[in-house]
């Protein structure tokens, strides 16, 4: 590879973009394109506003042909792009290109099929979340993964980031629910894998895609799984001295073989976020709070409570709470849900992290969390899936200080070391993105790293598609041991022979 083309793959020139935004007004219409320097600038960032960089250009496309047009434009003239959703994410995954073209996909918002009968739902990417969930509920069925974000949150950015969500401890993240979808591949490509169908055959390329934060392609159409409602829920709402005493009840749900829809907790400086924010009515002078959550058949939902209150008052819970009805349910979750957004009540600046421990870790890493963020005179705010581990410390600091934004940082690497030190991992269900891309050599080895640019290489060998994300250097297709060169890939759909081509 010569050193021209590795500059040219690193961003496209003035030129290039004003032939681009022409060919794309002509094809999509001109308010589906953005290059006004203040409008682009409400692209600059996704939910991690820690960084920002403005787009080049910015296209609203309005159907997967739109979407494929804008791909094919940027392949023909080397022009990087990045798929963007509601921009909610908080790795930096949605980060633009500063010489690059940002493919927002929140025009493509439609349900487009509720099946009952086949329990799936169709939509496009630009779909909310919660929305799936309530055009499904008169046929009696929901969409599961319910990520803090739902409200605003698009399918598509949950399907390019494998989100989560607090009740994903008992119906998994969102690759346990997508069944089907329809990609734009880097070339421009539409394919095709999967449908309805439970398990699609050959390749499981839809575990491959999803979660690829968006490195692979653009998903411009999602097949879902759809779960049916629950017969019975009851949530608790429990108090404690400290989180040492809240992980030790989640330790003693969970090993007595209870697996709630929801174990959340929250310490006492997410609690006072949150207070803030919402006024949701926590125990007074809790050092933690869990938010239990079952669900299921009424007689095993009853059975089971009895027992997760019992391991909440054996662990010292000084206040426990069971919601009365479906308000109450929703106040119990209102100070969850709002707890990433509330920081701003008490902080003007913060870092999101989300990493995953052993469960049984919990008590002995957030003890050092604390001590490294009084080291640096950091304060940490911890909210987290209590029930399989996955953190997310908030990391409050405030920019306008000299050398907060540095110590900061610091605190938040630290507290990913301590999850690998713990056999965890660098992320749960945020993404690796831009934010975490310099900590992958941390839990993985340069085998590793090679084995996945080796597949993302297979997609996009021209390293077009979301370029500067995930992997820690600017690793090109060229460079990888054993890859063949770009001019004789041949696509991996194309060779499985297992997705249609469009």
């Amino acid at each position: 590879m010569t050193t021209t083309s590795r500059r040219e793959r690193a961003g496209a020139s003035p030129s290039a973009i004003t032939a681009l935004a022409a060919r794309l007004r002509a094809r999509l219409g001109t308010d589906a394109v953005i290059d006004d320097h203040q409008r682009l600038r409400t692209y600059e960032c996704d939910g991690l506003a820690h960084y920002k960089v403005t787009p080049a250009l910015v296209v609203l496309p309005v159907d997967a042909d739109g979407v494929a047009a804008s791909v094919q434009a940027c392949a023909e003239l080397g022009v990087p792009f990045v798929a963007r959703g509601s921009g909610t994410g908080l790795s930096g995954g949605a980060l633009p290109h500063a010489e690059g073209v940002l493919i927002v996909t929140s025009r493509m918002r439609d349900i487009v099929e509720i099946d009952p009968a086949d329990q799936r739902a169709v939509v496009q990417p630009g779909a909310i979340n919660l929305q799936l969930t309530k055009a499904a509920t008169p046929f009696g069925y929901y969409y599961a993964p319910d990520p803090s974000s739902q409200q605003v949150c698009s399918i598509g950015g949950n399907f390019a980031e494998n989100s989560g969500g607090a009740h994903c401890l008992k119906y998994g993240f969102t690759t346990n629910h997508v069944t089907g979808a329809e990609v734009v591949t880097p070339d421009g490509e539409r394919v095709r894998i999967g449908g309805k169908a439970p398990d699609p055959t050959g390749y499981d390329l839809l575990g491959v895609l999803v979660g690829s934060e968006g490195t692979l392609g653009i998903a411009t159409e999602i097949t879902v799984r759809l779960t049916r409602l629950p017969e019975c829920v009851r949530t608790l709402l429990a108090g404690f001295p400290s989180t040492d005493e809240a992980g030790a009840a989640t330790s003693s749900i969970i090993g007595a073989g209870v697996v709630p829809a929801a174990i959340e907790m929250m310490d006492a400086l997410a609690i006072e976020a949150a207070e803030a924010a919402v006024q949701c009515g926590y125990p007074a002078g809790a050092g933690a709070v869990l938010i239990v959550e079952l669900d299921g058949p009424s007689a095993d939902v009853e059975r089971q409570f009895e027992q997760v209150e019992a391991f909440c008052r054996e662990h010292e819970a000084f206040e426990i709470r069971i919601a009365a009805d479906d308000a109450e349910r929703a106040l119990f979750w209102r100070g969850r849900k709002s707890a990433f957004a509330a920081v701003g009540r008490i902080s003007p600046d913060y870092i999101v992290q989300d990493g995953v421990i052993p469960r049984t870790a919990l008590s002995q890493v957030l003890r050092r969390i604390a001590e490294v963020a009084a080291q640096h005179g950091i304060r940490v705010a911890n909210v987290f899936h209590a029930g399989d581990g996955n953190l997310h410390p908030l990391v409050l600091f405030d920019d306008r200080d000299p050398g907060a934004a540095d110590r900061a940082e610091a605190v938040s690497g630290a507290i990913i070391d301590l999850c690998i030190e713990h056999g965890g991992s660098i992320t749960g269900e945020h993404g690796v993105g831009a934010d975490k891309a310099k900590y992958m050599p941390r839990m993985f080895g340069e085998d590793d790293l090679d084995t996945m640019q080796m597949v993302r290489c297979a997609f996009d060998p021209a390293g077009l598609s979301n370029p500067g994300k995930v992997f820690p250097t600017p690793r090109l297709c060229g460079e990888v041991p054993g890859r063949r060169s770009a001019d004789d890939a041949v696509h991996p759909l194309q060779r499985a022979g297992i997705a249609e081509v469009f």
